[in-house]
């Protein structure tokens, strides 16, 4: 029970790897403070918290929202006194008919013998392709961490982990580059704010997620022929899809205070980025 007596609070709860993260954390003794906008999907994962035994609010929040994810914080407060650890996990990601073709072609150009060519993407690219990820991937980050430092930088004890992406890592998912943009910009953000908070006994590190299967890949799956599954797998030395349960093992050794982890970027991916 390794987060015994601890608060975490975990966005972007309500499904797949949120959800999962978050009863990762009640297995280990932790307390839970969780958000998302879809309130049907989070009272699901607030039944599964309770159920393992843990003290759980949930809460409607749209991290975009800076007044919101400062009332959410109040309210953690007032329920458990503080907060200890922070996942930042909710994020927009690629899962658009227009985007999911841009995956296909991309994967494609990848594995498959042909011309090189210009893919057209970034040239194509609108306004509102590219600004709709900063509000909750990018901005949303930083408004719960800078929500999250206003407890524990006081009490001089905290963890901060940042759920990133292989995107940010490299031209991996060049079929969405305005997500790609914002998971960068938390790498980065998280290695700054490593820096800023260190000394306070604050650690605060990154997980670079590669393929995770949660229900928007799956859905993916299931819509995908046989050879753009192949040219998806070809990509992953594993051969696979990484499992949530997985991932959340991650983050429930970050959340630890036990380490000596700071501004780290660790990249469970099955070998796609090396």
């Amino acid at each position: 029970m390794q987060l015994q007596g601890k608060v975490v609070l975990v966005t972007g709860a309500g499904l797949g790897l949120g959800g999962t993260i978050a009863q990762a954390m009640a297995r280990q003794g932790a307390s839970l403070v969780i958000c998302d906008v879809n309130m049907d999907a989070l009272h699901a994962t607030q039944a599964a918290v309770q159920a393992l035994g843990a003290d759980c609010l949930a809460l409607e929040c749209d991290v975009s929202d800076s007044a919101a994810v400062d009332n959410m914080f109040a309210l953690a407060g007032q329920r458990f006194g503080t907060v200890d650890v922070l996942v930042n996990n909710a994020a927009r990601i690629p899962s658009s008919p227009a985007e999911t073709e841009r995956r296909n072609q991309h994967y494609a150009y990848m594995t498959t013998p042909m011309p090189r060519q210009a893919l057209g993407i970034i040239a194509s690219l609108s306004d509102e392709d590219w600004l709709k990820w900063w509000g909750v991937n990018m901005h949303g980050v930083f408004y719960c961490t800078r929500a999250a430092l206003r407890f524990m930088q006081p009490q001089k004890s905290g963890r901060i982990i940042n759920i990133a992406s292989i995107a940010g890592l490299g031209a991996g998912s060049t079929h969405s580059p305005g997500y790609s943009a914002t998971k960068a910009g938390v790498i980065s953000l998280t290695k700054t704010t490593a820096l800023d908070v260190a000394g306070a006994n604050i650690y605060v590190n990154a997980i670079a997620c590669g393929g995770v299967l949660t229900p928007p890949f799956e859905s993916y799956l299931d819509n995908a022929n046989e050879a753009q599954k192949n040219s998806l797998y070809q990509l992953v030395p594993s051969g696979r899809l990484g499992r949530p349960e997985e991932y959340a093992n991650v983050a429930v050794f970050l959340a630890a205070q036990d380490h000596y982890l700071v501004g780290q970027v660790i990249s469970p991916n099955g070998g796609f980025v090396i």
